[in-house]
């Protein structure tokens, strides 16, 4: 199983500077991929601007924005922004996508939060319409750069029936989210089942995100976890703020659960900005 690590970009507080070291060591410390949280009604950096610069200051790490909230934005500005990071970055990036739950992002961009399912379904076509160079609309030309890319790879989140068909429909695998590594086995269980009753070959790409903080840091992972989760309600957030692995044994132990689980890849996703976090990590994980 490979180890990923989330960059901060949703940690309130963290600067650009710190991103872009952040980057830098974990590319230099063997971490599979370079993953971020965000929500539009959330004070966070834009992922996709963020691994655009990332990729300038990284040689090998991957990108997966874990998960991005696409039916909150344009399709066509989404193929041309992730088509541009993916040759900016020599072909490192992976969107992971969803729908959300943040009826507030939806607000935001004006968009249509209880259709957010049907325009997701619509937009993982179309993307891959106009990666592919077709026009989304009649009578105009396809918004993506004309690279000779095949496209951007595509993992779907989400825990639903809905979601595992969004995966063996336009996805290269699935991942978890936050869920335990208990819940999510049978979850892989049943995308892998489907990916095989829909005849597609190899298998699914599964990654999982959990939570951590290491050294004298819990107050401030517990503060933010609390405020990002704050609109699920206090006792949501109460537990997820709790769910953090903030102990070099128990990330061990989480990283041995999820292989276990059939985890192909776990993110584990940064509750504080420091960048030394990604050393410290990185001597448990490693």
């Amino acid at each position: 199983m490979e180890i990923g690590i989330g960059i901060p970009n949703s940690v309130r507080g963290t600067t650009g500077a710190q991103l872009l070291e952040w980057a830098r060591r974990a590319d230099a410390a063997g971490f599979s991929t370079l993953a971020s949280i965000g929500a539009v009604s959330y004070p966070s950096y834009e992922e996709l601007t963020v691994f655009a610069a990332a990729g300038a200051v990284t040689e090998r790490i991957r990108f997966l924005p874990n998960v991005l909230i696409a039916p909150a934005r344009s399709t066509a500005e989404l193929a041309k922004q992730a088509a541009t990071v993916q040759e900016l970055t020599g072909g490192r990036l992976t969107l992971g996508l969803g729908v959300g739950w943040r009826e507030a992002d939806y607000t935001l961009t004006g968009r249509d939060f209880a259709g957010r399912g049907r325009l997701f379904d619509r937009q993982l076509a179309d993307m891959r319409r106009a990666w592919a160079g077709e026009p989304l609309v009649e009578g105009t030309r396809s918004p993506t750069p004309e690279t000779g890319s095949p496209g951007v790879p595509v993992l779907v989140g989400g825990h639903t029936d809905a979601a595992i068909r969004r995966t063996v429909e336009h996805g290269i695998g699935w991942t978890a989210g936050g869920l335990p590594p208990e819940a999510t086995a049978p979850l892989v269980e049943r995308v892998r089942a489907a990916w095989t009753e829909a005849g597609r070959e190899g298998s699914p790409h599964i990654a999982a995100l959990n939570y951590f903080s290491l050294g004298d840091t819990e107050e401030q992972s517990r503060a933010y976890l609390l405020d990002y989760y704050e609109p699920m309600g206090r006792e949501t957030a109460e537990y997820i703020a709790g769910s953090a692995h903030r102990s070099p044994q128990a990330i061990k132990e989480v990283i041995a659960a999820f292989a276990e689980a059939g985890v192909d890849e776990l993110i584990l996703d940064p509750t504080v900005s420091d960048p030394a976090q990604v050393e410290l990590l990185a001597e448990v994980a490693f």
